[in-house]
């Protein structure tokens, strides 16, 4: 009996170091916390059970965690830019960044009455039917 749940347990051990090794060997360097990916690899392989242990409780990042970001949705890389998010215009705008928006949001209304002036042209029930 004794024997038996010996080797249960040695089967489930290997089991989890084989899964640990496997693990750590195809996440991607941005998902390793602490140290690089072969310090990682060879502490796993080393210490098979604690190895593994300590990799998913300290070393391995989770997606949600490593998830990235996009610039315009980072508010760390907007403020380097030196810029303000645009719901969030800083009270030092300048006439020249004001023009810009101006220019800006014209180029946007011409570029809806275009897209509205297509969408009206493709329309079968102005009799305007092309053939595809």
């Amino acid at each position: 009996m004794v024997v038996r749940v010996l080797l249960i347990l040695a089967l489930a051990a290997v089991i989890f170091w084989v899964f640990s090794i496997v693990d750590a060997a195809v996440q991607p360097p941005a998902r390793h916390r602490g140290v690089s990916k072969p310090v990682w690899l060879v502490l796993v392989i080393v210490f098979p059970v604690v190895g593994g242990v300590l990799w998913l409780a300290v070393g391995r990042v989770s997606a949600r965690q490593a998830r990235v970001v996009a610039p315009d949705d980072d508010p760390d890389f907007l403020r380097r830019l030196g810029g303000s998010s645009p719901s969030r215009p800083s009270a030092g705008d300048t006439s020249a960044s004001r023009r810009a928006q101006a220019e800006q949001d014209e180029r946007i209304r011409q570029l809806e009455q275009e897209l509205a002036r297509l969408d009206d042209d493709d329309d079968p029930s102005h009799g305007s039917h092309r053939a595809h």
